[in-house]
């Protein structure tokens, strides 16, 4: 079998580029703050659909740029069911509009508006879109859900964790 750490190919196939070394394996150095990361993920995640989840993760991923993030949460997404044509289109969903719904759409909208706050906030307008398509309480989900995922993803980055490895259904 052929894995990204592979720098030589035997089978004809152009060779990829060697994987990175992680900077920490922060999991195994605080495992009690894994344990509570996968407990508030498990909680933020409740009463929302599950594909609805994953391309909110995969979206606040790409923004990150945290490549296990987009891994793990893309491979998650068509577990769940997604088309990979949403999924390629998420780096593009606002010229891509017709791919989603309109609840799905402020469900993206509100991502980015959490996940950058270059403006020190969340619009009003954005947080009135998702308002206006999510319940109360699945509203405060939602939230949580992209709260989380941020939280993951600045793991991943700062330590530099690699893609590639993840299987739908492995927990960290």
């Amino acid at each position: 079998m052929t894995t990204y750490a592979d720098t030589t190919a035997t089978d004809g196939q152009v060779p990829h580029a060697p994987e990175h070394t992680p900077r920490l394996d922060w999991s195994a150095h605080a495992p009690e703050v894994l344990k509570a990361m996968l407990r508030l993920d498990a909680a933020a995640r409740k009463g929302l659909d599950p594909k609805l989840v994953e391309l909110v993760k995969v979206r606040a991923s790409q923004i990150n740029r945290c490549a296990l993030c987009v891994d793990m949460h893309s491979k998650d997404a068509l577990a769940a069911g997604e088309s990979v044509e949403r999924i390629i289109q998420l780096s593009a969903w606002e010229e891509s509009e017709h791919f989603y719904t309109e609840k799905e759409l402020a469900a993206l909208a509100l991502t980015e508006a959490v996940t950058v706050l270059t403006d020190g906030f969340v619009p009003d307008a954005v947080y009135e879109r998702a308002a206006r398509h999510f319940e109360e309480a699945e509203l405060a989900q939602l939230i949580a859900a992209i709260t989380v995922i941020n939280a993951w993803n600045r793991f991943g980055v700062t330590c530099r964790l690699v893609p590639g490895h993840y299987r739908p259904g492995q927990h960290a």
